[in-house]
């Protein structure tokens, strides 16, 4: 032991400064004082040694009882028997305190390595320190705070769950509880960085939500049936969202529950809480053609159709920035857009986002996306303007996306109007003929 040990002489000594020139207040204070306890404490020479920590041994083991109970006061402290069980299937990391205080008493006093104190993160080192006055040493041992045992009064004969004691201070919270609240202060006090990758994890991690394991599930479902369509209907060549040629209505043209699932319109909500705080929708945060189309919300009475058209709105910006993300011209205006993580996790599956640009195929997918949706958010007869100037496209070459579409584009008035008429109509490929 001596050898672990580093040995140092200190003198524990209790005093306090005095003035230079006390004043007579002071004198008769210190008289007073003086009078009410005449046996000063005296001054202890004690040697001090600070035993480091040893992996191969255990560390000490603290209990407390916060009920009150003292076993000093126990009159027979030789019954009083102590246990420390092992967990031996968690590989011996789990400790359980058990105190008995005689054999007369009902009430065993159990403290686990597990719950109280050990439920925090170590932010701090204990130290636990033993004064022995015959031999005037005072060792310091160091403790661990999954040493630290709070000891809570258990009937004997009842069935212990080892859960955390109600007295405690989360006890009477449920797990799901507990878990939003390490949120709720994760999100207050955490960086930046790890909240927006904690926010993605819990979305991805919620399995035991059924509602939000049943949105998962329409997502795979969505992507199913996207495949599903396409392939018994023969268009599996073309790169274009899930449709229906033989439809009889634009709607059914193009379903847009198989463009944004089930599980993903309740991520859509930002222009509605925007809307319905009194913030205006601003052309530094929102392309061009939401912005010009925000006044339909004020005009529409019928809520399911206000928030349909304020979800269509949100996916078209996602849309846009998740391409300009990916795009070296525009990555500067979207690099602050915040994405919902069900949201983006789907776009870098779907247009395969590995890199910093996406492929000329994903992107023209992507493209095709946009425009089914601004079709649907201008009752299936939009403009080219404003969409193509988001898209950094000329109107040239974003008619050519539209009619790989189906659509037909007509002028008017030097206007270009963009219709989807059904049953759907592809172009066909011309092949060059060879002479």
């Amino acid at each position: 032991m001596d050898s672990d040990t580093e040995e140092t002489r200190s003198q524990v000594t209790a005093t306090k400064a005095e003035p230079s020139k006390p004043s007579r207040k002071h004198k008769k204070r210190k008289k007073l004082a003086a009078e009410a306890d005449p046996e000063k404490p005296k001054s202890v020479q004690a040697t001090i040694k600070v035993i480091p920590g040893n992996p191969e041994r255990i560390p000490p083991l603290v209990g407390y009882f916060p009920s009150g109970f003292d076993p000093t006061q126990n009159p027979d402290q030789d019954s009083t028997k102590v246990g420390v069980f092992r967990h031996k299937e968690r590989g011996g990391t789990r400790l359980q305190v058990v105190v008995t205080p005689n054999k007369e008493a009902k009430v065993d006093f159990v403290g686990t390595s597990y719950a109280g104190e050990a439920q925090a993160g170590e932010l701090c080192s204990y130290g636990l320190g033993i004064l022995d006055k015959d031999t005037q040493t005072l060792k310091i041992v160091p403790i661990a705070s999954n040493k630290i045992f709070r000891l809570e009064p258990k009937i004997q004969g009842l069935h212990f769950s080892g859960k955390e004691p109600a007295s405690s201070a989360m006890g009477e919270l449920s797990v799901h509880e507990k878990a939003e609240k390490r949120i709720d202060l994760h999100n207050r006090y955490g960086t930046k960085k790890s909240i927006r990758q904690n926010k993605k994890m819990q979305t991805l991690k919620q399995e035991d939500d059924p509602d939000s394991q049943n949105d998962m599930d329409a997502i795979k479902q969505g992507m199913t049936n996207r495949e599903d369509t396409e392939a018994s209907e023969g268009h599996t060549d073309r790169n274009t969202p899930p449709f229906n040629a033989s439809a009889t209505t634009p709607q059914e043209a193009y379903p847009l529950d198989k463009i944004i699932t089930t599980g993903e319109w309740k991520f859509l909500q930002d222009i509605n809480k925007l809307l319905e705080g009194g913030a205006e929708i601003s052309q530094n945060s929102f392309p061009t053609f939401v912005c010009n189309r925000i006044h339909k919300l004020q005009l529409i009475e019928d809520e399911d159709k206000k928030y349909k058209l304020s979800c269509i709105f949100s996916y078209i910006t996602h849309l846009i920035k998740f391409k300009d993300l990916h795009s070296m011209d525009g990555f500067s205006s979207a690099k602050a857009h915040r994405f919902p993580g069900i949201i983006r996790d789907k776009f870098s599956s779907m247009f395969d986002a590995v890199s910093k640009r996406l492929s000329t195929e994903k992107s023209n997918l992507l493209i095709s996306y946009v425009l089914v949706l601004t079709l649907f958010a201008d009752e299936f007869q939009t403009s080219m303007t404003d969409i193509a100037k988001d898209l950094r496209m000329g109107t040239a070459t974003l008619r050519t996306h539209y009619e790989k579409l189906g659509c037909k584009v007509s002028k008017k008035n030097v206007v270009s109007t963009v219709t989807l008429p059904v049953p759907l109509q592809f172009p066909t490929v011309r092949r060059k003929r060879r002479n």
